[in-house]
């Protein structure tokens, strides 16, 4: 009797394990790619599938059923280049090389905004991007990649006029300045004021189509600006600035979120 209840112990967790083997390692597939967030919708769409069956919806469960083959047959056309190059980092990652620490949040950001509030007093131009969750590996691939300790003087030096990397952004990612010269989306919002230029439609583009925090400098007017979800915030001291990323951010233990460590 014994035996057969651990037996029926025992066949559970090596089901649960492997299956979370399985999605750890989709997961780890696709990461740093556009992909990834398609995939948390086919997830929703899997739970809501298997809700409707269980409680025996047969028309809900047919629909379900044929958006679910759309949705992967997608995933698989539109997003083939992520695919390949999610094959490629699978290929060059150990398994549970994945999540590294950040710098400590407070200090890496004291150089960001003392780099800023300089830039903005010397009517010096910048676009500053601090990652979040969403992954931006296509907009740091389109810049010259860096991968340093962030300070202040790099920062500043990165943005002087003539230098080759003072146009486009910075991205900055768990603590590392990751990229610059990087290229975003711009707003195709119409209603925007015309004093506002090509950095700052940049900054709400690129927070429309992620989570990123993008700080903005206008060397015409000196001002400083902060763009999150699409929503521009204009006029803001070094003070203001350092709560309302705080506030975004909501880092326990004042850290930089977990980040994916690059390939290779």
């Amino acid at each position: 009797m014994s035996q057969f209840m651990l037996q029926d112990i025992w066949k559970p967790v090596i089901e649960i394990v492997i299956l979370w083997f399985v999605i750890y390692r989709i997961m780890l597939f696709f990461a740093g790619t556009r992909a990834i967030l398609v995939l948390r919708g086919i997830i929703v769409i899997l739970l809501a599938f298997f809700i409707v069956q269980r409680l025996n919806f047969l028309i809900l469960e047919w629909l379900f059923t044929k958006l679910f083959a759309i949705s992967v047959l997608a995933l698989l056309i539109i997003f083939q280049p992520e695919i390949r190059q999610g094959l490629a980092n699978l290929g060059r990652r150990h398994l549970f090389e994945i999540i590294k620490e950040g710098e400590d949040f407070d200090l890496v950001l004291k150089e960001v905004l003392t780099a800023v509030e300089n830039l903005s007093n010397s009517k010096i131009g910048a676009l500053i991007v601090l990652a979040k969750e969403d992954p931006l590996s296509e907009y740091i691939k389109s810049g010259v990649i860096i991968d340093g300790r962030p300070s202040s003087e790099l920062i500043q030096t990165i943005f002087t006029p003539n230098s080759l990397l003072h146009d486009g952004g910075v991205i900055l990612q768990g603590g590392r300045v990751m990229a610059a010269g990087c290229i975003f989306p711009l707003t195709q919002k119409e209603q925007l004021h015309r004093f506002l230029g090509t950095r700052h439609r940049a900054a709400i583009g690129l927070s429309e189509e992620t989570d990123a925090v993008v700080i903005v400098v206008s060397e015409e007017r000196q001002d400083i600006s902060l763009a999150y979800k699409g929503q521009l915030y204009q006029g803001l001291t070094r003070e203001v600035l350092f709560s309302k990323i705080k506030e975004i951010f909501k880092t326990e233990g004042g850290r930089w979120l977990k980040r994916i460590l690059p390939a290779g």
